[in-house]
């Protein structure tokens, strides 16, 4: 099983509204290409006085199903995030492997 992990930081002010359109609109969307199983939104208990932090993760089958989320489906996805809070958020991606 491959896990493609997201943490997002997003500051403050925008969070709530941040985290209604993920839960509606853009997790949706993702989990519509077909290629997850399922995902889960986890917050990241950190003390942090600017933002809030969450990673968002996507359990895959295979490599070549996250290879095909990243090429046919992410570049779009990610931009429609990135215009809608710029300046408002940082990501990171983490690909990870369950092994027991």
């Amino acid at each position: 099983m491959i896990i493609y992990n997201v943490t997002v930081k997003i500051e403050t002010e925008s969070h709530e509204e941040w985290l209604q359109w993920m839960r509606e609109k853009h997790i949706p969307e993702v989990m519509e290409t077909g290629c997850f199983l399922k995902h889960r939104m986890l917050r990241v208990l950190v003390d942090d006085t600017d933002g809030v932090n969450y990673a968002i993760q996507y359990e895959c089958e295979s490599m070549e199903r996250l290879d095909e989320y990243q090429r046919d489906h992410a570049p779009a996805l990610q931009k429609e995030h990135a215009e809608r809070y710029k300046d408002r958020f940082v990501a990171f991606r983490t690909l990870l492997e369950e092994v027991e």
